[in-house]
């Protein structure tokens, strides 16, 4: 005769997240429950990074995304799964973050971010998350520029074959836009490509990740959940920094690469950012590839 060992408990803060302590002190326990993650897009990364963060015990979030979970998504969202299929992400990331702290105050939005919503998505948060489709630009330079003005920290980190790479912005440090010498008139390749070469100064996953492999005029590329988990590892890392205000953070133009799968870790300083000539040089070559993969 087997017997049940289920039972129930009565949910509590502090028992839910009591075994942060240790790593963190119970009153900075306390900071990241008083503090509120502004994360935009919920999809590879997005997704992770709120999951992260909610069991870290960040007890608000204010969570953006227009689109709909679809079979395609199944490698690595969070919260794709068959009886989510045709949801929307925004909603289901909200009841997971709900599930995991009842007490979540969670703000969604189901607007695409825009000029006209941008400030209300920023509005009370300590910490800008980006977790944007890389194909967005210009979404992104938007939102990076406003966190600057509001004097709040963001961070992106995108996963790129098995492995990641991560950028920190600090307020009154280099810009979003001069890091990866971004301009109004570029043409959507120029700037993915400056995108792209910024975020992976040195593209470690070129010896096993096919460029071939990439669709631009789809918009899409291949993805892992092994990426996206260290994606989320990282940047959460660099929000508990930021948040607790301990530990050395190195903003851009600093950047940092690791890729697991190789079992390589890179750190670097570009001290003009993009506009270096060798960052140049393979934003051409990289923007030349993805014109000819377009017109082929």
């Amino acid at each position: 005769m087997m017997l049940s060992t289920m039972h129930t408990t009565s949910w509590s803060y502090d028992a839910a997240f009591v075994r942060n302590i240790g790593l963190i002190t119970p009153d900075e326990q306390q900071r990241l429950r008083r503090s509120r993650i502004a994360i935009v897009g919920l999809g590879g990364v997005g997704g992770v990074h709120a999951v992260t963060l909610a069991r870290l015990g960040v007890g608000s979030f204010t969570i953006a995304d227009p689109d709909l979970f679809e079979v395609a998504n199944t490698n690595r969202q969070y919260g794709a799964r068959q009886s989510t299929m045709g949801q929307y992400k925004a909603e289901v990331m909200a009841e997971v973050l709900r599930d995991i702290n009842p007490e979540a105050d969670v703000r969604v939005m189901r607007d695409p971010i825009s000029a006209e919503n941008a400030e209300e998505f920023l509005k009370d948060a300590d910490l800008f998350v980006d977790g944007i489709d890389a194909f967005e630009i210009d979404v992104r330079r938007l939102l990076f520029r406003l966190a600057a003005q509001h004097g709040r920290y963001a961070i992106t980190a995108g996963p790129i074959g098995f492995g990641t790479a991560w950028l920190v912005f600090a307020p009154g440090g280099m810009s979003f836009d001069r890091y990866f010498d971004f301009s109004d008139p570029m043409q959507l390749e120029d700037k993915f490509a400056a995108f792209a070469v910024g975020l992976f100064p040195r593209a470690v996953h070129r010896e096993y990740m096919s460029i071939k492999s990439v669709n631009f005029a789809a918009r899409t590329g291949p993805s892992s959940s092994l990426g996206c988990q260290l994606a989320s590892g990282v940047l959460v890392a660099e929000a508990l920094k930021v948040l607790l205000g301990r530990g050395s953070i190195r903003a851009a133009p600093y950047y940092q690469q690791f890729d697991a799968y190789l079992g390589r870790f890179v750190r670097g300083r570009l001290l003009s950012g993009n506009r270096h000539p060798m960052q140049r040089l393979k934003r051409w070559a990289l923007a030349r590839q993805i014109r000819a993969a377009m017109r082929g």
